[in-house]
């Protein structure tokens, strides 16, 4: 079971997310010139997007992106790339070059098969990486039983992008959506997971524990994904 490193407030929560995610492209910045992060959407995110928004990092060199999208554009209320742009895309941190998963493709298999060329040729490789988690256990959008889960989280898989299919029988997600794989995860310099709340950390601990096939979280740990879980009850 990792390690779940708890925090007295929103405040410290926030500041601790963003110190450890600005320390991991410092690194990298340091080592190749370059680094690139992938972010969450969702409310949770925001305060720590506010922080690292103004880190003292050389931004001109990091490639910011998504490690999932809903299949619409940033004019819809439910794109994750106009909650970025709003939270994380300002101050300082405007001057990274950001790199979205959407693009008005017919088919949602051929917008994911754009993003994932796109982010190949920035290297094919994430440096720093925010998630957050749902209280059904997925992460990115890697949602029980959808069809794509099974791709999702194979390890043998190369790192890309691909479509996510609405939900049955009331599941999600409600929209179709595009995410990055798990061997994106796994080739990660750092991996936060930023978790609020008693109900969210009782499903992190209890899907820490299960199936790897099956269950995201566990595929995260049984992979050895490098990864830092940050949690605090009142956010």
């Amino acid at each position: 079971m990792p390690e779940v490193e708890t925090l007295p407030d929103a405040d410290s929560w926030a500041a601790a997310c963003a110190a450890r995610l600005t320390e991991t492209l410092s690194a990298a910045l340091a080592e190749s010139g370059k680094a690139v992060f992938a972010g969450a959407g969702g409310s949770t995110p925001s305060p720590i997007y506010a922080r690292l928004s103004q880190a003292p990092l050389d931004w001109p060199r990091i490639v910011v992106t998504l490690v999932d999208e809903r299949y619409v554009p940033e004019s819809s209320p439910e794109s994750n790339a106009a909650l970025m742009k709003r939270t994380l895309l300002n101050g300082p941190a405007a001057t990274s070059r950001f790199v979205p998963l959407y693009s008005p493709q017919v088919t949602v298999d051929r917008a994911a098969a754009v993003a994932a060329h796109a982010l190949a040729t920035e290297g094919g490789h994430l440096d720093a990486v925010l998630l957050g988690m749902g209280e059904d256990g997925h992460i990115c959008s890697m949602f029980p039983e959808s069809p794509t889960l099974k791709s999702l989280l194979s390890p043998k898989l190369n790192p890309t992008v691909l479509g996510v299919p609405t939900g049955r029988d009331g599941r999600g997600p409600t929209l179709e959506r595009l995410s990055i794989n798990l061997p994106y995860l796994m080739g990660a310099r750092r991996v936060v997971l930023a978790l609020t709340g008693a109900a969210k950390r009782d499903v992190f601990e209890r899907e820490a524990a299960g199936d790897p096939n099956t269950q995201p979280i566990a595929a995260l740990v049984a992979n050895g994904v490098p990864l830092d879980v940050l949690w605090t009850e009142k956010a």
